[in-house]
C-alpha cells in the first residue's frame, strides 16, 4: 500500500493541474499559432481547427507548400481589418456553433466579452465571447482578492468563500473571498470593486484600499479547451469584524481560516485549482512557507509563474 501523499506533494499536484497543458499528453505538440494582423494570440486544437476550415472567409489556412495536408497556422482573414468587424463576424461563427451544440465550451455561454491581444497592456485586436476564448487559446486575465483579517485570539485568518452548485464550472469547490474574468475593456481596480460588492457584499470604502502584490500565470487545458491565464492578485485587510455576505449568488457560504486551516484546504480537491495557487502566493509572500523547510519551494514558484509569452 502507497503511502500517504505529504503536503508539499499534494500542493504540487495542484500546480501540474494548473499546467496540465505543459504535462505529457496534452494537445500541446498538435495545436497550431492562432494569428491576427500578423500576431499571435493563441492557439487552435485539431478538434477546433476542422470547423475553422470549412468558414475560408472569416479563417485564413496556411499550409506547407511541399505537404498542404500539413497545416502551419491558422490566422483571421486579412479582409477583417477593424476590430469591431472582427469581433462581429467570429461572434456570428460561434453562436452557429452554439446552436449546433459542437463545443462543451459553448454549453456554458457568458453573453460577456473578453479582450483579444498579444498581451495585457497591447492593442486590442477584436473582443470574443468569454467561454469560447478557451477554443482559441487567448490570453485570459482575471482579478484575485486574498481576504484577511487578524483574528483577535486565532491571529491572521483568511476568508474563503464556497463556489454555488449552480456555477458553471467549478461548482462548490472553495475560492478566495472574491475574484472574477476581467471583461474587454474594464480597469482592474474597476473589476476588483465589482467583484467585491457583487460575490461577498464587500464595499467600495474597504476595498479601494486592496493592495496589488503581484500575478500568478499558468496554463491548463480540458475538455472545453486551452486556458494560459494571468490573475492579478490583491490584498484586502478587512476589519476583524467585517463578515463578508452572500450577494449575486456566485458564492453560496463563506468561512474564516487559520493560515494553517487553509493552507490544509488549498492542497485539497476542494479547493479551485486556480484559486490555491493565490493562497499559496500569499502565504509565501507573508513568510508561512520559506525556502529552508518546503522542498518544492523553487517548483512552487515557477509553477505558479509560467512564461505565457514564450509559448504564445
Amino acid at each position: 500500500m502507497a503511502a500517504p501523499m505529504s503536503w508539499s506533494e499534494r500542493m504540487l499536484a495542484v500546480i501540474k493541474w494548473c499546467n496540465s497543458f505543459y504535462e505529457r499528453g496534452s494537445s500541446r505538440s498538435r495545436c497550431k499559432p492562432f494569428l491576427i494582423a500578423g500576431q499571435k494570440v493563441g492557439l487552435i486544437r485539431p478538434d477546433v481547427l476542422v470547423h475553422l476550415e470549412k468558414h475560408p472567409s472569416i479563417f485564413t489556412i496556411e499550409r506547407d507548400s511541399e505537404d498542404t495536408s500539413n497545416i502551419i497556422q491558422v490566422s483571421l482573414s486579412p479582409s477583417l481589418s477593424a476590430p469591431e468587424e472582427r469581433t462581429s463576424k467570429v461572434d456570428q461563427f460561434l453562436q452557429s456553433l452554439r446552436h449546433q451544440d459542437v463545443f462543451l465550451a459553448l454549453k456554458g455561454w457568458r453573453d460577456e466579452k473578453y479582450g483579444v491581444n498579444v498581451s495585457y497592456h497591447t492593442e486590442r485586436l477584436m473582443d470574443m465571447e468569454r467561454s469560447a476564448t478557451g477554443l482559441f487559446g487567448t490570453r485570459q486575465y482575471g482579478v484575485h482578492i486574498n481576504g484577511y483579517c487578524t483574528h483577535p485570539t486565532k491571529g491572521v485568518c483568511m476568508w474563503i468563500g464556497r463556489r454555488s452548485p449552480n456555477k458553471q464550472t467549478f461548482p462548490n469547490q472553495l475560492d478566495n473571498v472574491a475574484a472574477g474574468g476581467l471583461p474587454a475593456g474594464m480597469p482592474i481596480m474597476e473589476c476588483l470593486m465589482k467583484e467585491c460588492e457583487e460575490e461577498a457584499s464587500i464595499p467600495q470604502s474597504i476595498s479601494k484600499h486592496a493592495k496589488p502584490v503581484g500575478s500568478i500565470s499558468y496554463f491548463y487545458e480540458d475538455d472545453r479547451g486551452l486556458f494560459p491565464e494571468t490573475q492579478f492578485l490583491f490584498d484586502l485587510e478587512l476589519p476583524p469584524d467585517f463578515i463578508p455576505q452572500v450577494c449575486d449568488g456566485e458564492a453560496s457560504e463563506f468561512y474564516l481560516y487559520t493560515l494553517e486551516e487553509v493552507k490544509e484546504k488549498i492542497a485539497s480537491t476542494e479547493f479551485k485549482p486556480n484559486c490555491a495557487l493565490v493562497v499559496l502566493d500569499f502565504l509565501i509572500r507573508h513568510g508561512y512557507i520559506s525556502p529552508d523547510k518546503e522542498p518544492y519551494f523553487l517548483l512552487f514558484l515557477e509553477g505558479m509563474h509560467e512564461n505565457l509569452s514564450r509559448t504564445l
